[in-house]
């Protein structure tokens, strides 16, 4: 992406959005608008505790798509049912923030999410008590930078997109001005 085009809707939420949030919100201070505050992209790899090489791989096209280098997540806990034991790497995840969320997002929107076979929108259900959004994507492939010659394995991520909004519907109406698609 062109650096004038990463800004874009950064640009469109302080010209557009916050002034509109701020009056339809009845917000007298515009630093109390809600705003985004982070995306975490996420991936649990249960078969990383047989495969060491599957992190490797994983992390190649996680570092594509994120723009930046996705930590390991390690067992909390050991659970006997999933024969996991402590210490063990479980998954991968990458928190975005500043251009990089903001780049993440607009490509989430605009590219991917149109991409999906048979997509009606994101659910309702979708958001927690505090206005963050979570979305369960099935397949890696249909983001741009992912090479269909690297993968192994079709995995699903979940992105997590975190805002500064005190309930469900400050979240959503965030969420729906910066373009994001909803179901009704």
């Amino acid at each position: 992406m062109q650096k004038g085009n990463m800004n874009r809707l950064k640009q469109k939420y302080i010209e557009e959005i916050q002034v509109k949030l701020q009056e339809e919100l009845g917000v007298k201070n515009r630093l109390a608008v809600p705003a985004l505050k982070k995306i975490i992209i996420s991936m649990g790899l249960g078969e990383a505790k047989e495969h060491k090489d599957v992190l490797d791989k994983v992390k190649v096209y996680l570092t594509a798509l994120a723009g930046q280098i996705p930590v390991v997540t390690y067992a909390k806990k050991s659970i006997a049912s999933f024969k996991v034991t402590r210490g063990q790497p479980i998954g991968m995840m990458v928190t975005l923030r500043g251009i990089r969320m903001y780049a993440f997002l607009d490509k989430l929107i605009n590219i991917v999410l149109p991409k999906v076979r048979d997509f009606k929108g994101i659910s309702q259900e979708s958001f927690d008590n505090h206005g963050n959004l979570n979305i369960g994507i099935g397949e890696q492939t249909i983001f741009p930078e992912v090479d269909y010659k690297t993968i192994d394995k079709q995995r699903g991520l979940a992105v997590t997109i975190t805002t500064t909004s005190k309930s469900r519907e400050e979240g959503k109406k965030l969420l729906e001005l910066l373009g994001m698609p909803f179901r009704g």
